[in-house]
């Protein structure tokens, strides 16, 4: 191709704008998602663990027993239930894979805390499970800790060879 190509000509002329943000700072990328998406994503997160484990419990509760033959695996795959559960687990597991790229481990894990104890009602109440005192003081004892430590300041170090 010749220099004075046309297509060379847009070529040069775009490639400064897609090589422009290796040559950023850490902090002068560009940023993610607003915060408010991200809590979007929490509550949709916390929402869909939440039903997966409840459905697959229900499902499992509702089948002959489960040994290690894996037909019988199979065969209680096949109760809506459980293959809801199922679905809803991977849901969850693809959308905590995207919060993960977009929010810090630090500030997302603990508002999915709320999940053990919405985890803990609907034991109780849905599946009708007996939950003693030690087990809420439990469950609410762990709500407490990952609140506690989702208020700390942030202690991460950006990455080497970026500016502060």
């Amino acid at each position: 191709m010749r220099s004075d190509s046309p297509v060379v000509e847009e070529l040069q002329a775009t490639a400064p704008l897609s090589a422009g943000v290796e040559d950023l700072t850490f902090a002068e990328r560009p940023r993610g998602p607003s915060k408010f998406r991200i809590l979007v994503l929490v509550l949709a997160i916390t929402c869909l663990h939440e039903l997966g484990n409840l459905s697959l419990a229900w499902g499992l509760k509702h089948v002959s027993a489960v040994g290690l033959h894996p037909l019988a695996y199979i065969t209680a795959m096949l109760n809506p239930f459980v293959a809801g559960g199922i679905v809803f687990l991977t849901l969850w597991m693809l959308t905590r894979m995207a919060l993960l790229s977009w929010a810090d481990l630090s500030f997302a894990l603990p508002l999915m805390a709320i999940g053990y104890v919405l985890a803990t009602v609907l034991g109780k109440f849905v599946l009708h499970e007996n939950v003693g005192a030690a087990q809420w003081a439990g469950t609410l004892l762990i709500f407490a800790g990952s609140a506690v430590v989702g208020t700390t300041a942030q202690r991460t170090d950006q990455p080497s060879g970026t500016a502060k």
